[in-house]
């Protein structure tokens, strides 16, 4: 039973209808695009709370620097703050008497603190000081996680997004393929990362807040009362609004635990959205292994006219586990998914840096320039049912949002600019030229220019496939996590548009 169909559920579990919770003004907003910006954004805001900073994420590492990469001659070299999250924590407590600091952090992750000292020290500075609580959140059913990512400041200010406050996620919209300031708190360097976030003031960071506090209180914190009233904005100076006066709409996912019903909102809205488009789908995401989502595409492209659908993510998972459950996966759906779409409307990219692969890590979607999505949840059966995720919207057909859509225009511009090396100004002619998306790729890479590359998943092996059809690493329920799922509720569902195209490509090869 979803939040949707629930009787008796309370005010934070309701949803106003079908894959929304609420929807809520937004007296500004701003899509904010990779790590170098967020982190230094982040401590900007943190500096302008006046009662409460309640950061919650899936990862939380206190040994990482919100700013990287300053000479003497740069702005803030002489700031009287410190730039590792750990210590400028501490000294937010010391020299804001009046602020309330709490971190919820999922659980699971707490092994990763044995091989974090400093994190373990920064954790044993905290304590003595009351105003700083740091808990861990393991109140969900054995093997799901707590996944979304926000940043909560008094009531009025919010970041939804996917971007987590750890290592590995710093790096600058250039995404170099070689960058020495890319490395770890231990000093081990990482490889280009992509990431988006949307920062938010007005009713919708209250909206967001019972959200947070909701969450903070299941993990068994103490009730938070309503943040008091603020004098001032904590919306960050060197920000500026992408949209003014919207209103957006926010969508949660949750497994069923401890008597609260499920809630698939995140889902709901993906199959909506899709179901939606026009003209055209532009994603970026981490994973492309969701049932749901591939048979919402399938159904669309089986459309005499179907829209053109661009996906931008990552080569492979990010570590074995998640290769070996999200890889194998991709590549049997995108094989069907591409033998239904005779318009040659679907397209998966992977951006490179050089011969490196840049790691996508943004969750983000773009329909028709009149929808634009950010959030924590991934192209997967996880984010659908298993774990917590937040993602939140525009919709410029919305009454009072008309003004947003050439706002949205602008920042799909923008995202293609930064993948196809060019300035955003070149992207509009460029587009009305060769007529979509993907052709405009394909006449950059034909002059070699760009980072977007094609990409044809490669064909897994016996037992990894038998592993992607049964989902038994990427499982829709969390009754399903441990056991040995039957074939007729596998990836491919008897009777659906992707089970059929696979079953023709199966007798195709059986028949060579």
């Amino acid at each position: 039973m979803t939040a949707s169909h629930s009787e008796g559920a309370g005010p934070v579990e309701q949803s106003v209808e079908p894959g929304v919770w609420r929807y809520a003004h937004a007296s500004r907003a701003s899509l904010v695009v990779d790590g170098e910006a967020y982190f230094e954004l982040i401590q900007q805001v943190m500096l302008k709370a006046e009662h409460r900073v309640l950061l919650i994420g899936w990862d939380f590492d206190t040994r990482i620097h919100l700013s990287k990469g300053r000479r003497w001659w740069q702005k803030g070299w002489r700031r009287q703050y410190p730039r590792r999250l750990g210590s400028f924590i501490y000294w937010l407590a010391r020299n804001r008497r009046q602020l309330d600091i709490r971190i919820l952090k999922w659980g699971v992750g707490t092994f990763k603190f044995f091989t974090r000292g400093a994190m373990l020290l920064d954790l044993l500075r905290w304590w003595p000081q009351r105003r700083i609580d740091f808990k861990f959140d393991n109140v969900h059913p054995v093997g799901c996680s707590h996944h979304q990512k926000l940043v909560l400041i008094d009531g009025n200010f919010a970041v939804c997004g996917g971007i987590d406050m750890t290592s590995g996620c710093w790096d600058t919209s250039d995404h170099l393929e070689h960058d020495d300031r890319r490395r770890s708190p231990g000093g081990e360097s990482y490889g280009p990362w992509h990431d988006i976030s949307l920062m938010m003031e007005g009713e919708v960071a209250e909206a967001l807040t019972d959200h947070g506090h909701h969450r903070w209180e299941r993990a068994g914190g103490k009730p938070l009362e309503p943040a008091g009233h603020r004098e001032g904005s904590a919306w960050p100076d060197d920000l500026v609004a992408d949209f003014e006066d919207v209103e957006i709409g926010i969508a949660r996912s949750r497994p069923p635990h401890d008597g609260e019903p499920a809630i698939d909102e995140v889902e709901r809205l993906f199959v909506r959205h899709i179901s939606a488009a026009r003209h055209f789908i532009y994603a970026e995401n981490q994973y492309f292994a969701s049932r749901t989502i591939c048979e919402a595409i399938a159904a669309r492209l089986a459309e005499p006219d179907p829209p053109e659908i661009v996906i931008v993510h990552s080569r492979t998972g990010d570590g074995w586990l998640e290769a070996t459950a999200m890889d194998p996966a991709r590549a049997q759906l995108v094989e069907a998914i591409r033998a239904l779409d005779k318009n040659d409307r679907f397209h998966l990219y992977v951006p490179y840096a050089g011969e490196t692969p840049i790691y996508v890590h943004a969750k983000l979607m773009v329909v028709d320039d009149s929808i634009i999505r950010v959030g924590s949840a991934n192209f997967n059966n996880r984010s659908m049912r298993l774990d917590t995720e937040c993602d939140v919207f525009i919709d410029a057909e919305r009454p009072g949002n008309e003004s947003a859509a050439p706002v949205i225009r602008r920042l799909r511009h923008s995202l293609l600019a930064e993948h196809c090396e060019l300035a955003e100004e070149e992207v509009g002619a460029l587009l009305e030229r060769h007529g979509s998306m993907a052709g405009m790729v394909a006449a950059l890479a034909a002059q070699g220019k760009g980072r977007l590359r094609a990409f044809r998943p490669p064909q897994p092996g016996e037992w990894e496939g038998e592993l992607a059809m049964r989902q038994m690493l990427d499982p829709e329920d969390p009754e399903d996590l441990f056991a040995i799922m039957p074939r007729k509720r596998g990836l491919f569902r008897p009777g659906s548009l992707l089970a059929r195209a696979k079953a023709r490509l199966t007798r195709k090869r059986q028949a060579q």
